[in-house]
């Protein structure tokens, strides 16, 4: 062998073995590798909900999730139910499915600033979603919904995000969102189900069809509240059965014209709308405390 020859080979043996790569090359590395693709899962089907008193639990769970407000009378205080936002009792994918949101927890929420158990996250949607308040957390009714969720989530592996999880992202839309054109959507995709005056659709005094803003809707502090939660939700699941239909800027346009409505205070309400903006609302992805076609969002809420 030459000696340049030797020469080459031992400055590539030192190349390679070189391990002074810095933490910002590694990050960056990372980031242009592409994401791994989240696992797959299928909850099993409701048919094999066992016999016996953990069968009867689960039972009871799935029973409160799809009929909240009979269920659950003392923590609800509107017409929705944990089903309008989770479809198919909870089964559904991209539709915040319950199998994929149990095994995340406990987690950190900058909502509270502290980390969650899975039962606090299920407090804090009667709170807001449910515009209630929050069942205890040895209440039969957490218990219950806490028993449905691990039923379906068995063999998922846990602090693993699965495919189907939450809903899935709509990318920033071209045009800022409008309020008429959103009007526009609702009127033409919308309405049908949910009311022309956006009150839903109730027979023997429950709603088929959830109102989406009003007294009997959400409050100012559910997540869905917030444009990009609304959006993704709407893109993925609405109209109902029809869900993907709607364009990226349709799906902003009319989570802007629902979210631009009043409904029940934040629960945080500071005493005044300046204030509770400022310490929960802090964001633009929410319209409370701006002004919406001349009205301030929060001030007259629909309690």
């Amino acid at each position: 062998m030459s000696a340049r020859l030797s020469l080459l080979l031992l400055a590539t043996l030192a190349l390679g073995a070189c391990t002074d790569r810095t933490p910002l090359d590694a990050h960056a590395a990372e980031a242009s590798a592409p994401a791994a693709k989240a696992p797959a899962f299928t909850p099993p089907p409701e048919s094999a909900i066992p016999e016996g008193p953990y069968g009867d639990m689960v039972r009871l769970g799935r029973e409160i999730f799809v009929h909240t407000r009979k269920a659950a009378p003392a923590y609800v205080g509107n017409g929705l139910a944990c089903v309008n936002c989770h479809l198919d009792a909870g089964r559904l994918a991209d539709s915040a499915p319950l199998w994929a949101a149990y095994g995340m927890y406990p987690q950190y929420r900058k909502k509270n600033h502290h980390v969650n158990s899975y039962g606090e996250r299920l407090q804090g949607c009667f709170m807001y979603s449910m515009n209630g308040k929050a069942p205890p957390l040895e209440d039969k009714v957490i218990l219950a919904l806490e028993t449905y969720s691990s039923w379906m989530a068995q063999g998922a592996p846990l602090g693993v995000k699965l495919a189907g999880a939450g809903y899935p992202k709509v990318p920033s839309p071209a045009k800022k969102p409008d309020y008429a054109r959103g009007q526009a959507v609702f009127e033409r995709d919308c309405a049908l189900c949910h009311g022309a005056d956006g009150q839903g659709q109730m027979v023997a005094g429950d709603y088929v069809f959830p109102p989406l803003w009003g007294p009997d809707s959400f409050n100012w502090g559910a997540g869905m509240h917030e444009l990009d939660k609304a959006s993704a939700f709407i893109k993925a699941n609405m109209p109902l059965s029809r869900g993907g239909s709607l364009s990226d800027q349709d799906a902003w346009d009319v989570a802007m014209f629902m979210d631009a409505h009043e409904r029940p205070q934040d629960p945080r309400y500071k005493g005044n709308v300046v204030a509770t903006r400022k310490a929960f609302h802090d964001t633009p992805m929410s319209l409370y405390g701006l002004r919406v076609n001349g009205h301030l969002l929060g001030s007259q809420p629909a309690d």
